[in-house]
């Protein structure tokens, strides 16, 4: 809880203003976690336990997939051993807060007791009235998320939808050709769900010639259902080389994608990206391109890294498709600097909250702090929650709460920002840009 008065009235006053989350994994018609898995075994705390020695690092099955209840409970088993070693972390945190205010919980989860807690989560799993209360609670206005997981839209009063469903510019472990499959696993096909990381599904088409590319790319982008959409997301791979490159350069390593190395893994991700880039712009410029950026791949997970190289090749990227608004989800700490600056010049880019491994409070202080000083507030949005489920919409609401009453109450003392300078800012940057900025809509529900 907030440390002094001053952070107190802040804190209280943030949590009366609207916020809209912009970026959220939640599956209409089941806002809420199914069970403890979806809140202990999310995937941030995943790697909490990973880390602390639990032998499984990865996901459980994903949607479209649900873990069965063996799987899941095999699964809780496993960790729960490890939560004790947890306790710290700021994930850990979000656990206990999610279960203290939701589900009255308060008690250390250990191997006696996390069946009636698991119970107890999925009594509530069905309770959609209940799911509208949290976000109603947390004044959350809308929500974002996947085209993908709209289920036939039985939420589209306080949902509203970014397509990822292809990612040219990502790495896989172990990859060299990632460009061009997904682009194949897309041609021809109704916009659907990403490709699971590390998996590989067959494809009913395959990419050959530049003009295969070409024809491929005018398909995804003329099947993106641009009237239903917000915008798309991507991620951006420090590890490739986005220098624009030439026909030529593309039809010669097409010819080497049997033995594809580095080098044509980078040719096919600045081709494919640059020509869809330039195919949005005259289609469908209401888009906003989302990416994700500093997140690269491990075996399970992502690891923080990000290059100066790639901050001004996309600062470039981004300068030459000035009709196309870009906007940043960050996850390396010591580039947020260098990103505000791009935003600064290139007046077509936004930065929004603090994407996985920046989302923890040290560096979210910092990223506010930073933020504040060096952009507009129409060029930031203060959250999203990046949540599969509302209860964790509600612990990182929480945790980002406290992180901005803690610096708007640093710059009221200093005499930065009056008070209600502090809440008008706060109220901006969490509701009037991502209104503005990226079109949501305040549902009349919420």
């Amino acid at each position: 809880m907030p440390s002094n008065r001053l952070e107190q009235e802040l804190y209280e006053a943030i949590a009366s203003l609207p916020v809209i989350d912009v970026h959220t994994h939640i599956v209409g018609g089941k806002l809420g976690a199914q069970g403890l898995h979806d809140i202990l075994l999310y995937h941030m705390s995943i790697s909490d336990l990973y880390a602390a020695g639990c032998p499984s690092g990865a996901r459980l099955t994903e949607y479209p997939g649900w873990p069965t209840r063996e799987e899941a409970h095999q699964r809780l088993a496993e960790a729960i051993p490890y939560v004790k070693h947890t306790i710290n972390t700021s994930i850990g945190w979000g656990v206990r807060m999610i279960l203290a205010d939701l589900y009255d919980w308060h008690e250390p989860i250990n191997e006696k007791n996390w069946m009636k807690l698991d119970d107890l989560i999925r009594e509530r799993a069905e309770d959609r009235a209940w799911h509208r209360e949290v976000l109603r609670e947390l004044n959350i206005k809308r929500v974002g998320t996947e085209w993908s997981r709209r289920e036939g839209g039985v939420d589209d009063d306080i949902l509203q939808y970014i397509l990822e469903w292809v990612f040219f510019t990502r790495c896989q472990w172990g990859e060299y050709d990632t460009a061009v499959y997904e682009l194949e696993h897309a041609w021809g096909k109704k916009p659907g769900a990403a490709t699971p990381i590390g998996k590989r599904p067959p494809v009913d088409r395959e990419i050959r010639t530049l003009d295969d590319v070409q024809e491929a790319v005018n398909w995804y982008v003329d099947a993106l259902p641009k009237d239903k959409l917000l915008g798309t997301a991507q991620g951006m791979s420090t590890d490739l080389d986005l220098t624009p490159v030439t026909d030529d350069d593309m039809k010669e390593a097409l010819k080497r994608r049997a033995n594809a190395g580095e080098r044509e893994r980078s040719i096919y991700a600045a081709y494919v990206n640059e020509l869809y880039l330039s195919t949005l712009e005259k289609k469908a410029p209401n888009l906003m391109f989302q990416f994700s950026f500093g997140a690269e791949p491990l075996p399970y997970e992502t690891g923080a890294r990000l290059s100066q190289t790639t901050l001004a090749q996309v600062g470039a990227m981004i300068s030459r498709h000035p009709k196309i608004r870009f906007q940043i989800f960050l996850a390396s700490r010591h580039a947020n600097q260098s990103v505000c600056t791009i935003c600064r010049e290139v007046p077509n880019c936004s930065l929004a909250g603090y994407w996985w491994h920046n989302f923890f409070p040290s560096n979210i202080r910092q990223i506010i702090e930073e933020r504040l000083d060096m952009l507009p507030l129409n060029k930031q949005v203060g959250f999203f929650s990046d949540a599969y489920c509302i209860e964790w919409t509600y612990g990182k609401m929480m945790i980002v709460r406290q992180c901005m009453a803690e610096v708007l109450a640093r710059k009221v003392r200093i005499g930065q920002y009056t008070f209600d300078q502090a809440v008008d800012i706060a109220r901006t940057i969490l509701f009037d840009t991502p209104k503005t900025l990226n079109g949501f809509i305040p549902s009349k529900e919420l």
